[in-house]
């Protein structure tokens, strides 16, 4: 979950061991409301509200960071052309289905998010996750069907380690490789970038 930047935060950071799994449950600090910002802990990392648990995932590395930046770019340039459509990033906010999550990038129709500038309370036509060091494809496609159910159209999986992506929809899913283009959908005009695009720094630093 995205937040305004603090010069502090709210609790030490302490080491925990490599075998951890992520997300890490936290307790919600006293008079947190997922809706309203300024209740949410401060760490140094990000934070989703789902199914009344408050989940805590370290920040990005290396491979996850420069490929979420060639995502957003290809989001980007896609997006100048199309002005009808709003892209988020940095862990864009979205309350849907009782859940507060955040997507490494999303597109929305810029008419259905009207002029409030809080959490998201339409689903985006796009929702992309890029998988961190500690994701698995398991966990990429639970939270791909979270999204479908809660009324997103299509879901990019990229996976940077593997320099694939996985393209979820309810009519079902593809994977895609470099040299390969990812599917148009009928909702986002014109967007069916080069896998090659999407993963680009990682292949320039070899990862």
């Amino acid at each position: 979950m995205a937040r305004p930047a603090r010069k502090e935060l709210d609790e030490e950071t302490i080491p925990v061991p490599r075998t951890v799994r992520f997300p890490v449950e936290l307790v919600p600090p006293e008079g947190f409301d997922p809706v309203r910002f300024e209740t949410w802990p401060r760490v140094a990392g990000r934070l989703e509200w789902v199914g009344g648990r408050l989940l805590y995932m370290p920040p990005c590395a290396r491979l996850q960071r420069v490929t979420v930046a060639d995502l957003v770019t290809t989001l980007g340039t896609w997006g100048r052309r199309h002005p009808e459509f709003e892209i988020g990033t940095n862990e864009a906010g979205m309350m849907l289905a009782g859940a507060v999550r955040a997507a490494d990038a999303a597109v929305w129709r810029r008419t259905e998010l009207g002029t409030d500038s809080g959490l998201a309370r339409v689903p985006p036509v796009l929702a992309a996750e890029v998988a961190g060091r500690d994701e698995s494809e398991t966990e990429l496609r639970e939270k791909a069907r979270w999204y479908l159910d809660a009324g997103v159209a299509v879901v990019w999986c990229l996976c940077p380690e593997k320099r694939e992506v996985l393209v979820i929809t309810r009519a079902g899913e593809s994977r895609h490789r470099e040299r390969e283009r990812l599917p148009p959908h009928a909702q986002l005009p014109e967007l069916a970038p080069l896998v090659d695009d999407l993963f680009a720094q990682v292949a320039a630093h070899g990862g």
